[in-house]
């Protein structure tokens, strides 16, 4: 894993890391670079390998790197950069996305990084987040594994970069059946070795996060008050610079059934896109109805006490915070992006509607109403599992164990 931020691969690594039985498999976990809140919550039951300094290079800023001394991988990534740009120049401006710059700064900066092999031989080596190049370059395994996130519909790959790395995979994970259908669009000569494995939630431990503690300073619960929740590293896929227009709409529908109704949307996250978010919560108006919580390490308290979770994104591949929003039986919100329908099932155990802001504000203001849907979806939502913990049993077919 690259590093332990506050993400949705990071959660799904966890839950994995939580489901894997260790008196039938040794479990090593190997982390780039030793950052993030969620290094805090890794099991202790998983063997937590050390830090290696040139392998914290990788994604570190530059000029950190180059005072620590690391000057050939410094010059790789500035390689990589070049190589990248040019890549970007070659593309019409729409399809345009950083997507796979991973796959540059990784091809530049594998034949720098040392050796994993004196770690011994493993059964099986899992890259969980793309790309694949420290297991299939540095690591000596049987079975070789990489598991994808993305949607790939909405991320512009270059197949040259990109195709070949995957390809040497024994196999490729996807967490759905609409990012295997997206996957095999763009590589289809790889089907064989795709497989399905979906994110792993542990629901107990949500459960008992979500009783940590009281938020109600945080999201106090005035009369005339709906509260929305919303959370995600704030960049483009995850839409948050729309929220503030989307709750003046909203604010605008929700006046025509009493002058007291207002709805408070709270952000949770962080990101390169804060200051965006915060400018159009200037522009509409919104700075008593659109309230950045920032980073939160346990983000289930929030989850627990708002009346509705939106997922408003521009693509996903299938959100975590989604399904542990439903594990906390909220009526869940999400637009409808490639694999949506991959995530809910419409009107069943949360609602999908159409991208653009009023419709999105129409869609919360619909559910706001009516009440005998919410009970419907959390009635529903109450009696099936969404943690997923017998995923595990797929990966121990892979090592032949029962």
């Amino acid at each position: 894993m690259h590093y332990m931020e506050l993400g949705g691969a990071e959660m799904a690594l966890l839950g994995l890391l939580q489901a894997l039985d260790t008196s039938k498999v040794e479990v090593d976990l190997f982390i780039n670079q030793h950052t993030g809140p969620l290094m805090a919550h890794i099991p202790p039951k998983i063997n937590l390998l050390p830090e290696i300094p040139a392998y914290s290079a990788i994604e570190r800023p530059l000029k950190d790197i180059l005072l620590e001394g690391h000057l050939p991988i410094f010059l790789a990534r500035l390689w990589s950069k070049w190589k990248y740009s040019k890549y970007l120049r070659s593309l019409q401006k729409e399809q345009q996305n950083e997507g796979s710059i991973t796959h540059y700064v990784f091809d530049a900066v594998s034949p720098f990084l040392p050796s994993l092999k004196h770690l011994g031989h493993y059964d099986l080596a899992i890259s969980f987040l793309d790309p694949p190049h420290i297991v299939q370059d540095k690591v000596d395994a049987s079975i070789k594994m990489e598991w994808i996130h993305t949607d790939f519909s909405t991320v512009k790959t270059n197949k040259e970069v990109c195709g070949p790395r995957w390809a040497k995979n024994d196999y490729i994970v996807s967490i759905s059946d609409a990012i295997t259908e997206q996957f095999l669009r763009t590589f289809p000569e790889l089907k064989k070795k795709i497989i399905v494995i979906e994110n792993i939630i542990s629901t107990d431990t949500i459960r008992k996060k979500a009783d940590a503690f009281d938020v109600s300073e945080e999201m106090p619960h005035n009369n005339g008050e709906i509260h929305l929740l919303s959370i995600g590293r704030f960049s483009d896929q995850k839409n948050f610079d729309n929220i503030p227009d989307i709750c003046r709409h909203l604010n605008s529908q929700l006046s025509t059934l009493s002058s007291q109704l207002k709805a408070k949307w709270y952000l949770i996250g962080f990101g390169a896109q804060e200051e965006l978010i915060k400018q159009k919560i200037i522009e509409c108006g919104m700075q008593e109805h659109v309230i950045i919580l920032g980073k939160r390490e346990n983000p289930y308290p929030y989850i627990k006490a708002c009346d509705i979770y939106v997922q408003p994104s521009r693509y996903e591949g299938k959100s975590i915070t989604v399904r542990e929003a439903q594990i906390l039986c909220k009526p869940v919100i999400i637009t409808d992006y490639p694999s949506a329908h991959s995530q809910i099932t419409n009107g069943t155990d949360g609602i999908i509607c159409p991208m653009d802001n009023a419709s999105i504000a129409n869609s919360i203001m619909k559910l706001y109403e009516d009440v005998e849907m919410q009970q419907k979806i959390k009635h529903y939502l109450a009696t099936h599992d969404y943690g997923l913990m017998s995923e595990v049993n797929k990966i121990y077919k892979i090592l032949n164990i029962s």
